[in-house]
């Protein structure tokens, strides 16, 4: 099954790193996002991508072309333009990198891949989220239910405390915000049958607009409960937190050795 990777958006709310590359490329472990994302689907045997593109597209465009030479010792010899690869350790990975335009929505997006899916079920997320969802029994569940999409449902970190409100507005209560209080939001990570595409009129739909909703309203839309890690990359300190994460040796998105 095809992965569908969105990573085409200005990513204007972590401007302090994108000025210069786009979002998907924001560095956690000194390694693109994208690439983490893409190892967690390879390393449950996923290993079939099709990036969507937009803003700096071109930046994923020659990362991958040259990772054969990131992760390789090389010599050069400039006398005969020769290059000897050494020691190379590449992921068995195909890589369809589509440009879906600069301003183009997410429905768009997915719209304008469709050529590469034909009529295949396929994998949909989006370049800066970070997950251990288990691929496997989402897949289960998704042709348990037998409607065209899932989405991974999780429960965000609780950031703000919650209070309770009384007649004149007076706080009576204050407290932590913790996980009961948080509502089910849409985690990324679907499945979908290639009828969604359907559902998509041109670049201006917005994926989480019409397609979803119609898809929710219908009775098509299931989604999967995932209790685990689960963080996206929406600003510079998610970024230094997914990297301090990292840095300290369990990262609970990284299973590959």
């Amino acid at each position: 099954m095809k992965v569908v990777i969105l990573a085409g958006g200005l990513g204007t709310r972590i401007s302090e790193e994108t000025d210069i590359r786009p979002k998907p490329m924001v560095e956690i472990g000194g390694k693109p996002i994208l690439w983490h994302i893409m190892k967690i689907y390879a390393e449950q045997g996923f290993n079939e991508f099709v990036v969507c593109l937009g803003y700096k597209g071109y930046v994923i465009k020659e990362y991958f072309a040259n990772l054969f030479l990131h992760q390789s010792d090389i010599t050069i010899d400039l006398s005969n333009n020769h290059i000897e690869v050494h020691n190379n350790e590449s992921d068995n990975w195909k890589i369809t990198l589509v440009d879906t335009g600069r301003d183009t929505m997410t429905g768009g997006r997915i719209k304008r891949i469709q050529k590469y899916i034909g009529k295949e079920r396929f994998m949909l997320t989006y370049g800066d989220g970070l997950c251990d969802v288990n691929f496997r029994e989402l897949i289960d569940f998704h042709e348990g239910h037998g409607k065209l999409a899932t989405v991974t449902s999780v429960k965000p970190d609780g950031r703000f405390g919650v209070l309770g409100l009384g007649e004149k507005n007076i706080v009576s209560r204050f407290n932590e915000k913790n996980a009961e209080d948080v509502a089910w939001i849409n985690g990324g990570f679907f499945i979908c049958e290639s009828d969604v595409f359907d559902l998509i009129a041109n670049d201006e739909t917005i994926w989480e607009r019409e397609p979803l909703e119609y898809l929710a309203s219908s009775g098509n839309l299931f989604g999967f409960k995932h209790n685990g890690f689960w963080k996206p990359m929406d600003s510079l300190k998610d970024k230094n937190d997914l990297n301090k994460i990292w840095d300290s040796g369990n990262a609970p998105w990284k299973t590959w050795k």
